[in-house]
């Protein structure tokens, strides 16, 4: 069975152009997030698809491998469809270039969940920490049943609270951004050249899957998830970063 990591890069972000480069502790993002799919997949199968040169560049330099996509891609999974039309492999890891300090054990947990559920979409969760507020529209939060099937996602609060009691509030569940998709998955979402409703409001790329009719199966991860969502987040992940590796930029 072959399995990919694939790291979806664009520079155009809107909320944060250029992110993929940011310099985090004297590494570019991009480079952490492939140095932590090579501990999983090793080298060989550590791709970042992209549709910029500079990021290409950046990524070639430090001996990863980088797939050209188009810039017409509307998500990140968008583009690891376009990437699927050129690597064929059983199981494509997503993994958002944003999310510099996951563990890579957590990506192997995605990856044994695939394959004994080959017929859903996998996606990685955590609990937010006592830092983080569910109201930040910024973290998407996720609501499951008892089985970890995936019912909603939203950058709302959910679920809700109808009578706040003895301030006891549920524990709130955020997206930590490990994906693992079929081809045949990955081909029935790239095919559709919009986003789902539910998809655009919220603008969380996963829930068009609903609209597809392809179960999603959450799996609980490690919590070492802390996403680089926004120029704010650069100085609260390389706090953490400089807490475990001491300072490295001259």
């Amino acid at each position: 069975m072959k399995i990919v990591g694939v790291i979806p890069a664009r520079y155009q972000s809107s909320r944060f152009p250029g992110k993929p480069l940011v310099d985090l502790n004297g590494v570019p993002m991009i480079i952490r997030v492939a140095n932590i799919v090579e501990k999983c997949l090793g080298k060989d199968n550590t791709y970042v698809a992209t549709d910029d040169n500079r990021i290409k560049e950046v990524v070639e330099f430090h001996g990863f491998k980088a797939i050209m996509t188009s810039s017409d891609c509307l998500t990140g999974t968008d583009r690891v469809y376009d990437f699927s039309k050129q690597i064929k492999a059983d199981i494509y890891v997503n993994v958002q270039g944003d999310e510099p300090l996951l563990n890579h054990k957590d990506i192997q947990k995605i990856i044994n969940t695939k394959k004994i559920n080959m017929k859903s979409v996998i996606n990685g969760m955590c609990s937010l920490t006592s830092d983080e507020n569910p109201h930040n529209v910024n973290i998407p939060k996720v609501v499951t049943n008892k089985f970890n099937d995936l019912l909603y996602m939203s950058r709302l609060a959910v679920p809700g609270i109808k009578n706040f009691k003895n301030n006891v509030q549920p524990d709130y569940k955020k997206q930590v951004c490990i994906y693992a998709f079929s081809q045949e998955e990955l081909q029935a979402y790239g095919s559709q050249k919009e986003k789902s409703v539910f998809e655009g409001f919220e603008d969380i790329e996963i829930l068009r899957f609903f609209d597809l009719n392809i179960p999603i199966k959450m799996v609980e991860t490690s919590g070492s998830s802390l996403a680089v969502d926004i120029l704010e987040d650069v100085a609260k992940v390389e706090a953490v970063l400089i807490n475990i590796e001491g300072k490295l930029r001259v």
